[in-house]
């Protein structure tokens, strides 16, 4: 890490988003603890970049990348990223383990999720691979239509 990265007296201002250097859109930053609680082994390839960025494109095989431009791919993480897959099956809730089919399904998935969010007893910043708040991935459920 340089100074600046490291120091919390850092002065130089950073912009929130970068360029993924494949599909070259801006992607928000993510913290570095979320990036290395998804990366398979990472004791055997933990990322070096100062700052890290997440990016959601469903047809980008780049997860996150750093403002060095380096990259870490789908194949290198241990957590299938539910923004980048159709499946159904596909994580929306990372701390409670609720699939696309379940929140479709049951509208008290979402409302269990909600619940526990505002109780703190969620764990998105590490558990979902966004770094963010599981339920604005939420689809809507069949039976709250």
């Amino acid at each position: 890490m340089t100074d600046c990265c490291s120091s919390p007296k850092c002065t130089i201002p950073h912009p929130n988003k970068h360029r993924c250097p494949v599909n070259g859109k801006e992607y928000a930053e993510v913290p570095e603890k979320t990036v290395i609680h998804h990366i398979k082994q990472v004791w055997q390839q933990e990322p070096g970049s100062c700052r890290y960025f997440f990016c959601d494109d469903s047809a980008c095989d780049v997860v996150y990348f750093g403002d060095d431009d380096s990259v870490v791919l789908k194949s290198q993480l241990r957590t299938l990223v539910g923004a980048k897959e159709a499946s159904n099956d596909a994580l929306v809730c990372y701390c409670f383990g609720v699939t696309k089919a379940d929140a479709l399904r049951d509208s008290k998935a979402r409302d269990y999720v909600v619940s526990r969010t505002k109780q703190g007893l969620c764990s998105c910043e590490t558990s979902n691979p966004s770094g963010r708040c599981c339920l604005k991935g939420f689809p809507r459920s069949k039976d709250s239509e």
